[in-house]
C-alpha cells in the first residue's frame, strides 16, 4: 500500500494557496519572528501575491518549497513550513518554521516538522536537514532535538537582533535510508 505524506490525525501540510494572503501577511509582517529570518523590511500584500503566483510548488524548479500548516478538525492555518535553500547537487535543504503566536505550544510545529521530514527523506529521497537555531531559543532547540535533529555545530554571532549578535546552533538531520 502506498505511504500517505503530509497528514497525520491533527494536521496537514499543503501548498500555499491565495487565501492564504491574510494569514502570510500577519505571520510575514510580526516582528517577533524577524530575528529568524534574513529579511529586513516589512512584505506588502503584492509581493506576497507575486510569490504565491510565481511559485510552481516544485522544490526542484523553485530550490524551496513553502507548506501551509493546517488543523485536521476545521481547516484553521497554524503556520507555515519550509524547506530553503534547497540544493539538488548535494540533496539538501534548510528547514524554517513558523507557528501562528495563537497556537503555539501545542504540539503543532512537532507534528509539522516530522511529516516534512518525512516527506523529504522518503518521498524527495533528500540526505539530509538542516536549521540555524539561536542559542537562547530553547522552544525550538527542543523542537529539532526531539525530532532527530543533532546538534553539529555553533556559528558565533550569527544573528543581529535589535543591535546585539547572537550565537546560532547548527542542527542536522539525515535521512536513515542513505547513512
Amino acid at each position: 500500500m502506498r505511504k500517505t505524506f503530509l497528514v497525520n490525525d491533527r494536521i496537514y501540510l499543503r501548498a500555499v494557496e491565495p487565501e492564504d494572503m491574510d494569514i502570510m501577511y500577519e505571520m510575514e509582517n510580526d516582528p517577533s519572528l524577524w530575528d529568524i529570518s534574513n529579511f529586513t523590511v516589512p512584505y506588502s500584500r503584492y509581493v506576497l501575491r507575486q510569490y504565491i503566483e510565481g511559485s510552481q510548488c516544485d522544490i526542484f524548479a523553485d530550490k524551496q518549497l513553502r507548506l501551509m500548516i493546517l488543523r485536521k478538525s476545521d481547516h484553521c492555518v497554524l503556520g507555515t513550513i519550509d524547506i530553503t535553500d534547497f540544493v539538488p547537487l548535494h540533496s539538501r535543504g534548510e528547514v524554517g518554521i513558523a507557528i501562528h503566536k495563537d497556537y503555539r505550544q501545542q504540539g503543532y510545529a512537532t507534528d509539522a516538522l516530522k511529516l516534512l521530514c518525512e516527506y523529504a527523506f522518503d518521498f524527495l529521497s533528500l540526505s539530509q536537514l538542516y536549521s540555524h537555531v539561536a542559542t537562547d531559543n530553547e522552544v525550538c532547540i527542543k523542537l529539532f532535538t526531539f525530532c532527530g535533529f543533532v546538534q553539529c555545530g555553533l556559528l558565533k554571532n550569527w544573528l543581529q537582533v535589535e543591535g546585539t549578535y547572537k550565537d546560532a546552533i547548527i542542527f542536522q538531520c539525515l535521512n536513515p535510508t542513505k547513512q
